[in-house]
């Protein structure tokens, strides 16, 4: 199929999401941000009325979201902006490959809690995971995290963002279990209570976390860019590369999971990218 017909079939699922309220953006094929920043290595939240600030684009007015895609023309999919002011939404995505399954996790997690999980909007992935949809009051500061709760339990918050149904990615189509008319219910009291927990603590070092928690040491790194205080997060990206790059060498999958970490977080993809890069180069000198 023409890439054309993916970024028409992306546009026409994005303007449906609007239309309810989800403030929404465009995602390339590999569901990061489809523009590119107009200052790669900056960082900025879009106070610059530029496009390419990845989720801080997102938008729910119907002209504002043609204009992204006009924008973005290989753009095969979308995001839809959690914590928001438009519509304060907490994303819970729910892993299922590589022998996790956080659909399984999060139900041990509510019963060892003693809350209840309610039919809210529901997407299937490509991977057989789900990407669950909840309110929450405005204002609430949730952070981004990465089976912190459980394995295979991601929480979106602010900055966050889940690919919206109806994307294309080579992995496959995200598809709408139940639809947003149907209702976005409020987050359970206590998964919000845990997933909100993180920010009364002091940040701790993610070589600590992988000793104290039992982290698998990528997840531990990727929560440690994740849990960036403002004007830091280029620093821990770079920290978080080296120390990748020093224990395991050059593993694509930690590195693509770091970047997608700070790009959620507002870093500008080629930035990030180009950080990663020199973290990369460091730990190649120190090797030898």
């Amino acid at each position: 199929m023409p890439l054309s017909m993916f970024w028409s079939k992306a546009l026409h699922a994005a303007m449906a999401a609007a239309g309810h309220g989800l403030p929404v953006f465009p995602l390339a094929p590999n569901k990061l941000p489809a523009l590119r920043s107009p200052h790669p290595g900056e960082l900025c939240r879009g106070e610059c009325g530029l496009l390419g600030h990845g989720v801080h684009d997102a938008s729910s007015a119907p002209g504002r979201v043609h204009h992204l895609f006009k924008s973005a023309p290989r753009a095969t999919g979308y995001g839809i902006a959690c914590a928001a002011p438009s519509l304060w939404v907490v994303g819970v995505d729910l892993d299922r490959k590589n022998g996790v399954d956080g659909v399984t996790a999060l139900e041990v997690l509510a019963v060892r809690h003693a809350f209840v999980l309610p039919r809210t909007f529901t997407v299937l992935t490509p991977s057989g995971g789900l990407h669950l949809y909840y309110s929450a009051p405005a204002g609430t500061v949730v952070p981004n995290s990465a089976s912190r709760l459980g394995p295979g339990i991601d929480i979106r918050g602010v900055g966050g963002y889940l690919v919206g149904p109806g994307s294309w990615t080579p992995k496959g189509v995200y598809k709408p279990i139940s639809e947003p008319q149907e209702g976005i219910q409020p987050v359970p009291g206590q998964l919000l209570a845990l997933a909100t927990a993180e920010e009364r603590r002091t940040p701790t070092p993610a070589f600590v976390l992988a000793a104290r928690d039992g982290y698998d040491r990528g997840d531990a790194l990727v929560r440690f860019v994740l849990d960036s205080p403002d004007g830091e997060l280029n620093n821990r990206l770079f920290w978080a590369a080296c120390r990748a790059f020093e224990q395991h060498g050059n593993v694509p999958d930690i590195a693509a999971a770091l970047l997608s970490a700070a790009c959620s977080k507002g870093h500008p993809e080629r930035g990030a990218a180009r950080t990663i890069d020199s973290a990369k180069a460091r730990a190649g000198r120190s090797t030898r």
